[in-house]
This record gives structure tokens, sequence and C-alpha cells, in this order.
């Protein structure tokens, strides 16, 4: 790792926190054209004219939209995230208890789905256009075919309703037992797992199929080695940037992607705290919460990025 990876993995992040900028311009420019009253909202419908133009007044809501987009930028770099409108609470101490619930449930979600394609890839590979390989193939295109909050619904229907193996309502606290935060997210973790054990699975089959065209791998062959031989010792660690890349971005919907679950599931993250405020119209709140899967799905690219050009030597010396 010399100077071009140094200049590589620069550029990459240098680019993700442009991209990162556009972002909350982006977001910022979106929550401002929402439909609806934020004052309106808090006082309710009774509310006199006198009321809502001093609350408008005190919420800063009169000022110019590209004053409050720099107030709300300076308090973000400066870690203020800002006041919750509607329970005039900080941000800050309200969201990082629900972040940390949903990392807790991507972490869990993470842990069985990658080890798990990959394996499953390297079966596939190893049988393939054999039945084991077709039956992976159907098993996880079905998967994939059924949106997150169907396979949800019918887990709560089979194994929290009907057989009463686990609870319908996803709800973890401070201080719960280990065993029990883990009981409760068995269900939300398992329909994470399938939302995203498919397209892993057929991308690192994908990569190493790949891979098993070269010409060193013929030669693995001919030297006597065993298929599945072949497979880990050749062809697994030169399809590994691919791989890097389509597990990091599954990481990252596992992240960003959770809002659906969390809310079939009634689980206490992220996901489910942004609907919450979303109806209430606060748009402090929807502008964090976006900005924060913004920085985790853009961080996690970079990862990818990075990754791919550590474990590529093309992309570490690129003409």
């Amino acid at each position: 790792m010399g100077s071009p990876v140094l200049r590589l993995v620069t550029q990459r992040i240098a680019l993700g926190i442009l991209l990162l900028f556009a972002v909350s311009v982006l977001i910022f420019a979106g929550t401002q054209a929402l439909p609806g009253d934020v004052a309106q909202s808090i006082l309710g419908q009774a509310a006199t004219p006198e009321a809502l133009a001093n609350l408008r007044r005190e919420l800063g809501l009169n000022d110019p939209a590209i004053l409050r987009y720099f107030q709300w930028l300076g308090g973000i770099l400066t870690g203020d995230l800002g006041t919750a409108l509607t329970s005039r609470q900080e941000i800050t101490v309200t969201l990082m208890p629900r972040l940390w619930n949903t990392l807790f449930l991507a972490f869990w979600a993470a842990v069985t789905s990658v080890p798990l394609a990959i394996l499953l890839g390297l079966l596939a590979v190893h049988y393939r256009n054999g039945p084991i390989d077709k039956l992976i193939s159907a098993t996880t295109l079905a998967t994939i075919s059924l949106p997150e909050f169907f396979i949800g619904y019918l887990f709560i229907l089979f194994f929290a309703v009907k057989l009463q193996w686990f609870p319908s309502i996803s709800t973890v606290y401070d201080g719960m037992p280990f065993l029990e935060e883990l009981k409760a997210i068995v269900l939300p973790a398992t329909t994470l797992v399938l939302v995203v054990l498919a397209h892993m699975m057929r991308m690192t089959r994908a990569a190493i199929l790949n891979v098993m065209q070269s010409a060193y791998i013929e030669t693995a062959e001919l030297k006597g080695l065993s298929a599945f031989g072949v497979i880990r010792k050749h062809a697994l660690p030169n399809a590994v940037a691919p791989i890097i890349n389509v597990v990091m971005l599954n990481l990252a919907y596992l992240v960003v992607g959770v809002v659906v679950v969390e809310v079939v599931f009634v689980y206490p993250g992220v996901g489910q705290y942004l609907v919450d405020h979303v109806a209430k119209r606060d748009v402090p709140v929807v502008q964090a919460v976006g900005l924060i899967f913004a920085a985790v799905y853009i961080g996690l690219n970079i990862a990818a990025d990075v990754g791919a050009i550590i474990a590529n030597p093309r992309l570490r010396h690129p003409k």
C-alpha cells in the first residue's frame, strides 16, 4: 500500500464529503417543500392566527430558508442536531438510544446474513447447474420477490400468533437481559436477513463464476486440486473485491432500509422514530434522521470502495 492507494482513498473520502454536503442541501430543500404547517400541527386546528404567528416567530419559521439552512448545517458540524419542534427536546438525546437499537438489529442481521450468503454462494458454485444450485437460486429468488412488510406479517402470523414462539411486538429497553433482547429481535432480524441474503448470495456466485473462467483456475484444476479446493484457495480470494462491494451495499441497506421492518414490528429504532415525526411534521427530526441515513450509506459505500482498492491489485495500480 503505497501512495497510489493513499491518493485513491483520499479521493474517495473527499468525494463522499462533497456528496454528503449535496445531500444535506437536498434534504433541507425537500423538507421545506413538505405540505402542512408545523405550528398548526403543534397548536391544533383551534389555534388563533395570533398564536400561530407567535409560534412561527419563536420557531424561526419566518427566517429566510438559506439562513435556516446554514444555521442547521452549523449545528450539525458542531454535533448539535437541533431541537424537536413537537417535544422541545434535544434531538441528540432522544435519537441516540434509538440509533443504538437500529444498529443492534442491523448488526445481528448482518452477522447472520453475510456468512450465510457467502457459504450459499460457494455451495451454488460448487454444485453449479445441479439440483442444489437450482434449489438455492429458486429459494433466494422467492424471498427477494416478496416485500419485507409481507414477510414480516407472515412471521407474526405463524411464529407470534399461531405458534407463540416469539413476541409480535419487538420491544427492547435499557437494562433488558441480553437473551431477551435477542429473542425480541428474532423476527425483524430474520426478515432483514431474507431481504438481503438473495442479493449477496447471487452476487457472490456470479463473482466466483467469473473468476472460474480464468486460465490460472484451469491450471489449478490440472494440478489435481479438488473442485472445492480450487474455489476456496484460488477463486474466492480473487473474487473478494466485488463481494466486498455487494456486502457493504447490503449492510448500508440493513441500516437505512429498516424503516418498514421497524414499523411492522413496532421496534423502537430510528425508522419508527422517523415515521412518528413525519406524521407530526417535525421538520428538524426528519432532517436529522435523513442526514444520518445518508451519512451511513455514503460511509459504507466509501468503505466498500476502499476495501475493493486494497483487495484488487488492478485498482491499487490504475493505468
